[in-house]
């Protein structure tokens, strides 16, 4: 029985979860259910209403998602090297806790208890600042260390030298070159030369174009800076990996801070995504209490719009502890249940409730049943559904639990279900368990308003309007209108009458007054059925033409003599000048028959056959022969 996704409390989790920033707050939402001890409660009642207090007076907190870092503190514990981009990430976080201790800071002047959590959080501000320095556009700064700005100083100067040379080669043997620029290949500095200038050039040939006529040559007196250029780069690169090595050091010996951090955060986080939730549903903070009573005053449903709901007064517990809620189809009885109930569960996870005043018991269990629960595959019918989950409900029930039943007894016979819905009530009765349950049974009403500990309930309706006022009035029993529906929806009084007559007696009549009388219901016009025309009895084709018969051929007509009658898929064999044709039934009409034409004893293969095929059966009905009779495509 998942209860929260039939009270849809999954719906305002997924809500809440995007709220939060960080991914362990959005998981820890997720899994939130009810607390169970009060005085845990009551401090996550704090916590949420100083949160929404904080973002009121101070905005949105500056969070920031953790998952990321934790993965790059993994690589740094283990002693390998950072990248430049990991460092900058690890700086980011610092800046995010930096900024996140000033927010709290501010918190302090309104004497808000979260504000203090500031105190737990450690800007770890010499990493940050040793990062900062050091790391700049996803790599090393040139200004990490001396040795590292002069030696970059220097192959830069290094590379002006081999263009400069590359250069003055190239202005000196002006008719050799085969463009007017120098280019680099394979990390050295080369100019084109035509191929048939190629010994005037002194240098290494470093590659060539694709048709081979240019060939592009480093000159002797580039090749020299080469050398100290590659002896440059590689003493950069180790002062690189030295400055990104001590980085890494120090984010793994600050590793213990930046997770108590983090997990500070995430804490933060989950607290202050209550008080947003708060805000964006305009939520209060209830009561609560351990003497089982509910009262909600101005309650509406947290999913739909705060401007449409109508607002629903609630009261049970001090002298009631259960109400039957009767009234119209579509008149929010499912609504008014799912209300309450959630409610109460938002407030005992931690949570404001969508009230404008609300006093709200703890609960040890939250027990429903909700929807028709069909199951196909599970064979389940609803009345199925029902009480398999009533019976659940029936086993777990204490006098601590809060119970909600929607349209109890409902998927059977009438009879049958109104007896079972008030022995179901009388066990719920007898558990001292809340409940709150919704049906249209009279006998339910009756029941109900003789019991002690459970009074009717009723969902107002406008008969003028059809429409429901979403209005709950306790201590009255409610009716289905399920004839001033019908009446305003167009059904005739005659219709109507007899409805009243099996539902109420004759008597019953009289007291309805309808808008609709003498309204007959006009039939409009519908698709009609087009039986196809019976045929006579279908002809077996495959008798209409015999080996020998002489037939027409269509669309040519031709004449031929069939030499293989129909087979079943109405296609035979027609003898034509010089060759055979399969050809349909249907394109072939009877000439002569074959018994007009031929003895009754003819032999056919006389015409169909060769001589020479004839020749071979006559020795295969003598004697055992080697030859092979030829058949014919």
């Amino acid at each position: 029985m998942n209860i929260e996704r039939q009270i849809e409390f999954d719906k305002i989790k997924e809500i809440w979860a995007g709220l939060a920033v960080t991914d362990r707050a959005k998981e820890k939402i997720m899994a939130t259910s009810v607390l169970f001890s009060e005085n845990e409660l009551r401090k996550q009642l704090r916590d949420t209403t100083n949160a929404r207090a904080l973002i009121e007076k101070l905005g949105t907190p500056p969070l920031q998602n953790s998952s990321e870092i934790k993965e790059i503190l993994m690589i740094a514990d283990k002693g390998d090297c950072l990248t430049p981009y990991q460092l900058e990430r690890v700086e980011k976080v610092l800046v995010a806790i930096r900024r996140l201790k000033d927010y709290l800071e501010k918190g302090k002047a309104y004497n808000n208890s979260l504000s203090y959590y500031e105190e737990n959080l450690d800007a770890l501000e010499p990493l940050r600042e040793e990062i900062r320095m050091k790391i700049r556009n996803g790599g090393v700064d040139d200004y990490a260390s001396k040795e590292l700005c002069q030696m970059r100083r220097q192959i830069i100067r290094c590379e002006e030298q081999m263009k400069q040379k590359a250069e003055q080669v190239m202005r000196s043997y002006k008719e050799c070159m085969a463009d007017h620029y120098c280019t680099i290949r394979n990390g050295r500095v080369c100019i084109p030369v035509k191929k048939e200038y190629k010994l005037k050039i002194s240098g290494s040939v470093i590659d060539k174009s694709s048709t081979g006529n240019t060939l592009f040559i480093e000159p002797a007196g580039a090749a020299k800076y080469y050398e100290e250029l590659q002896a440059l780069k590689i003493g950069e690169e180790n002062e690189v990996y030295r400055i990104l090595y001590t980085l890494s050091v120090m984010a793994a010996a600050s590793s213990p801070a930046l997770r108590e951090n983090l997990s500070m955060i995430e804490k933060l986080d989950y607290i202050l995504s209550k008080g947003k939730l708060s805000i964006d549903m305009d939520a209060v903070e209830p009561s609560i209490n351990t003497e089982r009573r509910i009262l909600l005053s101005g309650a509406r449903h947290p999913l739909m719009d705060r401007n449409t709901a109508v607002p629903l007064q609630f009261d049970i517990g001090r002298k009631v502890r259960g109400i039957i809620i009767t009234g119209p189809n579509t008149g929010g009885k499912t609504v008014a249940i799912k209300t309450v109930m959630l409610n109460c569960i938002m407030a005992q996870c931690g949570l404001h409730v969508t009230c404008k005043s609300a006093d709200i018991c703890m609960n040890s269990a939250y027990l429903c049943d909700i929807g028709d629960g069909q199951n196909l595959s599970e064979n389940l019918s609803t009345f199925s559904a029902h009480i398999t989950n009533v019976l659940e409900v029936i086993k777990e029930v204490n006098r601590d639990s809060f119970v909600i039943l929607d349209e109890l007894g409902s998927g059977t016979d009438p009879a049958e279900g109104m007896g079972i819905a008030i022995a179901i009530l009388e066990e719920l009765r007898k558990s001292g368990a809340i409940f709150l349950v919704t049906t249209h049974y009279p006998e339910v009403k009756e029941y109900a308003a003789k019991t002690e500990d459970i009074v009717n309930a009723r969902m107002t309706f406008d008969k003028e309007t059809l429409s429901p006022t979403y209005q709950m009035v306790i201590g009255e029993a409610g009716e289905s209108c399920a004839f001033y529906i019908a009446d305003r929806l167009g059904m005739p009084s005659k219709m109507l009458q007899v409805a009243i007559r099996a539902a109420y007696g004759d008597s019953a009549v009289d007291s309805y007054q309808f808008v609709n009388a003498g309204h007959p219901i006009v039939k409009t016009n519908t698709f009609k059925i087009t039986k196809a025309k019976k045929t006579g009895s279908h002809t077996d084709y495959r008798h209409q033409y015999h080996l020998g018969d002489s037939v027409m051929v269509y669309p040519e007509k031709k004449i031929g003599i069939v030499c293989a009658p129909v087979n079943e898929k109405g296609v035979l064999r027609v003898q034509l000048p010089n060759k055979k044709i399969w050809i349909n039934h249907k394109r072939v009409k009877l000439h002569v028959a074959a018994k007009e034409l031929y003895p009754e004893d003819y032999d056919f293969s006389i015409i169909f056959e060769t001589v020479e095929n004839r020749k071979k059966r006559h020795d295969m009905q003598r004697k055992y022969t080697d030859e092979v009779v030829e058949c014919e495509p």
